[in-house]
């Protein structure tokens, strides 16, 4: 399988250098891990979800710590049929598709209800998609269902969903949300843009 995440960080502040350099330094715990690869546009990680998210998790709380208003933008995606597998993305945390959608929406439950908060507060929205073989609608649906009771849960909007809470809980339940919902052998992607320190909420 390959697994992975394009991911930018935009700070607006006049020192959005410096913090988006210091905040890659966050990922270098994982390095081991991942495979990490950053040019003028974006960073890519490659490498297992129950990896991947808490990296993630780490680059945006270390940007978020900066006080500045920040987004980070990212496309996450596994299974894709036009990318070769890598041995570094080998996992155990995809759910069974045969497992009945109600078990797996009580598996993330279970998982989320054991993440600690870090402290910093944090506003999500996010797309899942869902292809391959399979009823696609009906994994999304359960999604939304397990997304309703996360704690984290906003609101929907068109075409995504907000999240909201503090940044653990929030990228645990977009990690349960990859992971739980479309057949692990089909390609899943999320579309994803989280935002801190927003001048708008003050």
């Amino acid at each position: 399988m390959f697994a992975g995440a394009q991911v930018s960080l935009y700070p607006m502040a006049d020192g959005f250098v410096d913090i988006i350099l210091s905040s890659l330094s966050a990922l270098d715990p994982w390095r081991d891990r991942l495979r990490i690869e950053t040019d003028d546009i974006s960073t890519l990680i490659v490498g297992p979800p129950e990896v991947l998210f808490p990296a993630l998790h780490d680059l945006y709380v270390a940007a978020a710590a900066s006080g500045a208003h920040l987004v980070l933008r990212a496309t996450l995606s596994r299974g894709c049929p036009g990318e070769p597998d890598d041995p570094i993305c080998q996992t155990g945390a995809l759910a069974n598709p045969s497992e009945p959608l109600v078990s797996r929406q009580q598996s993330a439950l279970t998982a989320l209800a054991a993440t600690p908060e870090t402290g910093q507060a944090t506003d999500a929205q996010f797309s899942l998609y869902v292809m391959g073989a399979g009823d696609h609608m009906a994994e999304i649906m359960g999604c939304i269902d397990f997304l309703k009771q996360s704690g984290t849960f906003d609101r929907s909007k068109n075409f995504c969903t907000r999240l909201t809470g503090d940044a653990g809980p929030v990228f645990a339940t977009l990690q349960q949300a990859f992971c739980q919902f479309g057949p692990p052998v089909g390609h899943v992607t999320i579309d994803l843009t989280v935002s801190a320190n927003s001048p708008s909420k003050r």
